[in-house]
């Protein structure tokens, strides 16, 4: 018991920094959102996660270059997947704010970052849970509804988005989120909510990293943090190649080195955004190391992030000069959400017992 309680209070940390990290981000002054954007991710996809190995694994590198090919292929594939979403995130959050943004995609990589893991187990013949498994039990079912639950609050935090496009007037909308737009919001939110699960499927194509690290006399809890640069390393290529061009297409290029902007300040805001992303999957990963269930994992992670998310859109006013019913609306689908992860939570328990 004391194993899984240890478990969830370290999902809830990696959530609270999920949740807190883009914060910075929008306090960066006269930087365009794909500077501030990389700098911080190359302290999040990079520096962070070759520090976090270096101090927690023995011969990391070793680790890396002795894999098989086609382990740190898959790997590096899904993190490229996983980069994709990550990018689309950063724009829905630049769109729609904390509060809407985070419910809609950890609403759908929760449902997605769930039910694939099993299902890759059955079609590659992996041990762990499986989807066929899952499908023949009374606690698989329970995930099935759990899922169609998520859907269901996925649908009512969007009612709210659309309701909250006609009641706002534009000046008031961004004074909350300054690039509002609903429309675009949505479709890089499911898009990011569908390719964000990949990062879960980066851990599950590299377990065999983590039992070197293991074999190297790593503590179990850092038994991931190998895996993670590959995945990493796959995030940052994809997004790097983003904001370059839009760097070139923009001109922002010149951001780095603008003297009227406070360069000094940005830097470090994008280093602190940078250091909160990663501690997310930190905690993550030993989170998942104690309950050793990836579908319990992922849940309370995405259940984590959305409770924190919502409290910070909360705290910034991001639903000011929008009706109470329909502040009540977004509450609904949020709880509806969260009552999701506990019917998934209790299929999973009635599966392993």
């Amino acid at each position: 018991m004391e194993i899984i309680i240890l478990g969830v209070f370290l999902h809830l940390l990696g959530g609270v920094a999920s949740g807190s990290f883009y914060i910075p981000y929008n306090q960066c002054k006269k930087w365009a959102w794909e500077s501030y954007w990389i700098m911080g991710g190359l302290f999040s996809w990079l520096f962070v996660p070759v520090l976090a190995a270096y101090l927690t694994v023995p011969n990391f590198l070793s680790i890396i270059v002795n894999a098989d090919s086609k382990v740190i292929f898959w790997t590096y594939f899904f993190g490229v997947l996983w980069g994709i979403g990550g990018l689309t995130f950063g724009l829905t959050m630049r769109y729609l704010g904390l509060s809407l943004g985070m419910s809609i995609v950890l609403g759908l990589t929760l449902i997605f970052g769930s039910i694939i893991p099993p299902l890759y187990n059955d079609i590659a013949s992996r041990e762990g849970d499986t989807l066929s498994a899952m499908l023949s039990s009374s606690g698989g079912y329970f995930i099935i509804f759990g899922v169609f639950v998520t859907l269901v609050g996925i649908g009512i935090c969007a009612k709210a988005g659309m309701i909250k496009e006609k009641e706002v007037d534009e000046e008031l909308k961004k004074e909350s989120v300054k690039e509002f737009n609903l429309s675009k919001g949505l479709v890089v939110a499911i898009i990011s909510g569908i390719l964000s699960a990949c990062f879960s499927y980066g851990i599950a194509a590299g377990k065999e990293l983590s039992l070197a690290v293991l074999q190297e006399g790593a503590n179990s809890l850092f038994q991931n943090n190998v895996t993670f640069i590959l995945i990493m390393l796959g995030g940052l290529s994809t997004n790097m190649l983003y904001c370059i061009a839009l760097n070139i297409k923009n001109k922002s290029y010149k951001d780095y080195t603008d003297s009227t902007s406070p360069l000094l300040k940005n830097y470090l805001l994008v280093a602190l955004a940078g250091t909160l992303w990663y501690l997310q999957s930190f905690f993550y990963g030993m989170g998942e190391s104690r309950l050793k269930n990836d579908a319990s994992s992922w849940i309370l992670h995405m259940s984590f992030i959305i409770l924190t998310s919502c409290m910070w859109g909360i705290y910034f006013k991001e639903w000011k000069g929008t009706s109470f019913k329909n502040k009540a609306l977004l509450c609904i689908g949020v709880f509806t959400i969260l009552v999701s992860v506990v019917i998934v939570g209790i299929g999973t328990y009635f599966i392993h017992h």
